[in-house]
């Protein structure tokens, strides 16, 4: 089981309206891609040059290909060619039909007075500041359509940016609308990708108090809110076939799709539920719901495998109420510390205490740890947290290794005194000694080029405005792709900490609150994962992860590679823009499939 299988293996048929693009003469082929670039045929024209497209993906990575090359020029050209939003063109109805039908669904044509009014300012300040319109995909990442006060707000948004950067971000919004076109022409729907969607916003309905009010997506460990999220996982898994059903002693919910019989090996995957504060709606669930997803379709064929598949939808991977990260994936593992019970959270409520009021046998904790021999390996889907993918116009991508890192909480402490009789030379501020830090080490990281420093906290208990700090509370998080360059890092910024501190005259106290090894992806694996995205015509990039996932802590006992979907907004994450497509999940789910037909090969 350790040679991936063919690829042959994994080839699909050609849609037939893409085989007929791919047959017709060039004339005819051209004309059946006009219109998919506002008044710019030339580029799918170019593309065709590399018939014959095994799939629509791989048709639209070629026309990517071709604007990107292109250059500035033809790419503003590309970009002013497109109308303005709920502009003049549309008002006196000379849109193309492909415009007028986007901003028919978006609702733009029945804009009211004041509406009509806002967005036209809008688009004069944007075209004053950068010199070509504003583009949005406004179908949006679902394709039917956003809403107007979304609209308003991404333009708000936007504003703000910088010229290169929303060059940038107009042509990746042009490359969407071409997508849903392109689904629009080849009469293509992202079936298994909408239901996916839908999954995301139902879950997303749960948010803890203080938050939910808000509109804000919080959902921290054991509240509520967290396990109102594991009662309708279980539901959504029980609905989707599977055999087992459960929520563990640490909250995970567990779902077994059996294989052919009970002695077949078992493949693992899964992510995690909780979020950050404020966060959103797919890092981690989008792991939880494309094997679902997955298990579904097999559920429904009546099919079943050489191997069983366990999902885990992980409780706890964000470290948000608890200092034990990764507790759910230890429990997995059989790293479940007994200590961390004794933890307590910010309100006082012991780890204990919010596992048994949840309902959950502490005791049972260490009987949830696999036995490494029964499965094959550990693989997780999650949305990639970064902008990578979508500055490359590419919707997966193949992780080669999780970065090692290292996380500190510290306090400085100084003398507190008077802002306006103090002397600058006589100080000791705590909060100037962190501030120095912050800059040493994002000098220092920048040097090695692929690692990361963060203060990422930075609070002056009782600061007031005529105070200089006498105390500063921070945190520290560094990275590299090496446990060596990692901690190399690590030392040097610790070593310039003690002398910042020495040479001010304050002192500092340091908690190592987690260390996490680097965590290469097996070579089998991610082969697997190669080959199941070449076989959706897609180009292989291949990346390291610079965020953790539980895919570290299993690591630790058996096999493991992640597959990263593209996130839009220039994939922020861990912020309410966090998004990605229906067309992207869509894909997701069909690399998941192909790998799971892989696997049925080489094990038959």
């Amino acid at each position: 089981m350790n040679t991936p299988a063919p690829l042959s293996h994994l080839t699909l048929p050609v849609p037939a309206k893409l085989q007929a693009l791919n047959d017709a003469p060039l004339e005819k082929a051209q004309e059946l891609l006009s219109g998919l670039y506002e008044h710019s045929d030339w580029i799918a024209h170019q593309a065709l040059t590399q018939r014959p497209f095994r799939s629509v993906a791989q048709l639209k990575a070629a026309m990517c290909a071709v604007l990107d090359g292109a250059g500035r020029e033809a790419q503003l050209a590309l970009v002013r060619a497109h109308p303005e939003l709920a502009g003049k063109a549309m008002q006196s109805k000379n849109l193309t039909a492909e415009s007028t039908n986007e901003q028919s669904k978006a609702g733009l044509t029945h804009c009211s007075a004041e509406e009509f009014e806002k967005i036209h300012q809008l688009n004069a300040d944007y075209n004053q500041k950068f010199g070509w319109p504003f583009i949005l995909a406004v179908r949006g990442p679902r394709g039917v359509g956003l809403h107007k006060k979304e609209i308003i707000a991404a333009f708000e948004r936007r504003l703000q940016g910088h010229p290169d950067f929303e060059l940038q971000e107009c042509l990746r919004n042009i490359h969407r609308i071409v997508e849903i076109r392109l689904n629009d022409k080849f009469e293509m729907e992202p079936t298994t990708g909408h239901v996916v969607w839908d999954w995301h916003e139902a879950l997303a309905q749960h948010s803890d108090p203080g938050f939910a009010e808000l509109g804000q997506l919080t959902v921290t460990y054991l509240t509520q809110a967290h396990q109102a999220c594991a009662s309708d996982i279980r539901k959504r898994m029980q609905g989707c076939g599977f055999d087992d059903v459960h929520i563990d002693a640490v909250g995970n919910v567990v779902g077994r799709y059996h294989g052919h019989n009970n002695d077949a090996p078992i493949l693992l995957t899964g992510s995690h539920f909780d979020t950050v504060r404020n966060g959103g709606k797919y890092d981690g669930r989008l792991g939880i719901f494309v094997p679902i997803a997955c298990v579904d379709a097999l559920h429904r064929e009546g099919k079943r495998l050489p191997f069983g598949i366990e999902v885990i939808a992980f409780a706890e991977e964000e470290g948000q109420r608890y200092k034990a990260t990764f507790l759910s994936a230890g429990a997995v593992t059989g790293d479940f510390k007994t200590e961390w019970l004794d933890q307590r959270d910010a309100d006082g409520i012991a780890m204990r205490d919010a596992i048994e009021g949840a309902g959950h046998d502490v005791n049972t904790i260490a009987r949830l740890a696999r036995d490494p021999k029964k499965y094959l390996g550990f693989v997780e889907v999650h949305i990639e947290q970064g902008p990578v993918l979508n500055a490359l116009n590419l919707p997966l991508g193949v992780v080669t290794s999780i970065n090692a890192s290292v996380r500190y909480v510290g306090a400085v402490v100084g003398t507190a005194s008077h802002a306006g009789t103090t002397p600058m030379n006589r100080r000791q501020d705590a909060a100037c000694a962190v501030a120095e830090l912050a800059l040493f080490m994002e000098q220092r990281a920048l040097r090695d080029g692929d690692s990361v420093a963060t203060i990422g906290q930075l609070h002056v208990p009782s600061g007031s405005v005529n105070v200089v700090p006498g105390r500063c509370d921070f945190s520290l998080d560094m990275r590299a792709p090496s446990d060596t360059q990692r901690d190399t890092l690590a030392s040097d910024v610790l070593a310039e900490f003690n002398r910042i501190c020495t040479r001010r005259g304050v002192h500092f106290t340091l908690e190592e609150t987690m260390r996490a090894a680097a965590a290469p992806s097996d070579k089998a694996w991610q082969t697997r994962w190669e080959n199941a995205v070449h076989a959706l015509g897609l180009p292989v990039h291949r990346m390291t992860s610079g965020a953790g996932h539980d895919a570290m802590k299993m690591h630790e006992i058996m096999p493991q590679a992640m597959l990263f979907v593209r996130g839009e907004n220039s994939g922020i994450s861990h912020n309410p823009l966090e998004s990605t497509t229906s067309d992207d999940m869509q894909r997701a789910i069909d690399a998941f499939g192909n790998l799971l037909s892989q696997l049925s090969l080489e094990l038959t």
